[in-house]
């Protein structure tokens, strides 16, 4: 998401092709002026580590107010009074008070707390949460998810959540995307892919997660080997060298992304094999 926001310099980063249309435009053709019109306005961004995407130098109240005085107008009089008003939003009392703070003085959950609102400053259509719950604690963690529920519901907005923690993803999001490698491995409506995983990648990261029915002595799954170097990627299906169930063309042949056979509408997945089978004849 970096790369569609224009936040990674060119070169040495690259883009090989394709489009990414936000609102009838094209991200990846936009000049950098008009992309600044959309980073922090349209487009809001919720950093995965608070400590290094908050400024150490400048006060809260400064870096929430730059979004509302650059992209609505608001003098910085205006733009101080609705810094504190979002920060009572994400549940940080004596918001007054704390806008003259900086950043260390600050605990993790609160500084959470703060990119959050810069994300929200200018009331986006679109949220991006860069694993914005990671080295929170759970219980931190669920008031943060708590929060974001209830403001993608208040402001009508879309939110995208990249996370590695697939309990999050059960309790937050309508579609899943699973992705290795850079690749997209399985996609749909969550309830479906969680209750019928087609690709073995997906089903071993269900199945690595602890469950109630998990028998005395039992040893939680693991996925074998090691993730791929993404300077050199086999020339199949990435996933290939740590699949159980590979296949000889798995291994040759990238497989593209397909409807799922006789599952809900909207659930695809990159698989050569029948994984719903191979697993009725495993068990």
């Amino acid at each position: 998401f970096l790369a569609l926001l224009g936040l990674i310099q060119m070169p040495p980063g690259r883009i090989l092709g394709g489009s990414a249309m936000f609102e009838g435009e094209d991200l990846l053709a936009l000049p950098e002026s008009r992309l600044r019109d959309i980073r922090g306005n349209r487009i809001g961004v919720v950093f995965q580590d608070p400590m290094t995407a908050l400024n150490p130098v400048l006060t809260i109240g400064r870096q929430i107010a730059e979004p509302l005085m650059r992209h609505r107008g608001l003098s910085r009089r205006q733009a101080l009074t609705r810094a504190a008003e979002l920060l009572d939003l994400v549940g940080i009392r004596d918001a007054s008070r704390r806008l003259s703070q900086f950043p260390h003085e600050f605990s993790g959950g609160m500084r959470q707390r703060v990119m959050i609102a810069i994300a929200l400053s200018c009331e986006p259509r679109l949220l991006i949460a860069d694993e914005p719950t990671t080295a929170l604690d759970v219980t931190i963690q669920g008031q943060i998810l708590d929060l974001m529920n209830e403001l993608k519901a208040r402001l009508k907005m879309t939110m995208i959540w990249i996370t590695h923690d697939m309990g999050v993803v059960a309790g937050i999001a309508d579609t899943i995307q699973v992705m290795y490698a850079g690749r997209i491995m399985e996609r749909g409506p969550v309830d479906a892919v969680f209750a019928s995983p087609r690709n073995a990648y997906t089903w071993g990261l269900l199945k690595s997660l602890p469950h109630g029915d998990l028998a005395p002595g039992e040893r939680l799954t693991q996925i074998p080997g090691q993730p791929p170097d993404m300077f050199n990627l086999p020339p199949g299906d990435p996933f290939a060298p740590r699949n159980l169930f590979a296949t000889e063309r798995c291994r040759l042949e990238p497989p593209p992304l397909r409807d799922a056979a006789g599952s809900a509408p909207g659930h695809q997945v990159a698989a050569w094999y029948d994984l719903p089978a191979l697993l009725e004849g495993r068990a």
